[in-house]
């Protein structure tokens, strides 16, 4: 009889622990993020990123900023399809640029990428304020249930809105919202 009546309790503090562990979740993601980048630990930040989803999301992102500036003029004559094409072809190599672990702590500082793209880590002083604060002044939103938001402004004020997105019990970073 004694058994029974802890029953209920135990699976009440078991579904609450749960859910705090999933409320919790973009914050240890963003915490683990935020270590990774600083102590340049590639493996650490790959374990928080769905770098696949990310280039997917960024790709797009490129591409349709593109077609929206050049695409009415550039379809236009045989030339200008083959220069969006190309600039197309690009906008991907910058994003694979921009969806690495190099190009995430960039962007996660409010640096543009290609102020890192020669790949070498940020001069590193010993003084704490000389490493890299990734999500500093940033702004944090639940949108959802699955979905998390980390708006931060790069160095022309304009906002970069980082997106993390649950799958299961597991928080990972899966878009990076860039203004042109």
């Amino acid at each position: 009889m004694r058994r029974t009546r802890w029953l209920p309790w135990a699976v009440l503090a078991i579904v609450l622990a749960v859910l705090a562990y999933v409320v919790a979740g973009p914050w240890l993601t963003i915490r683990g993020i935020e270590q990774a980048i600083r102590n340049d630990d590639t493996r650490a930040l790959a374990r928080q990123v769905d770098f696949p989803a990310l280039r997917a999301n960024l790709r797009a992102q490129a591409e349709g900023h593109i077609a929206r500036e050049y695409g009415d003029r550039a379809q236009a004559n045989v030339f200008g399809r083959l220069g969006l094409r190309v600039a197309s072809g690009l906008a991907g190599g910058v994003v694979d640029a921009m969806a690495t672990p190099v190009g995430l702590a960039a962007l996660m500082e409010g640096r543009r990428v290609w102020s890192r793209l020669d790949g070498s880590p940020p001069a590193r002083s010993l003084d704490e304020s000389q490493r890299p604060q990734p999500f500093r002044e940033a702004r944090y939103r639940y949108e959802s249930t699955s979905r998390f938001t980390v708006t931060i402004e790069d160095e022309g004020a304009r906002p970069m809105v980082f997106v993390l997105t649950r799958k299961g019990l597991h928080w990972r970073l899966s878009d990076i919202r860039v203004s042109p």
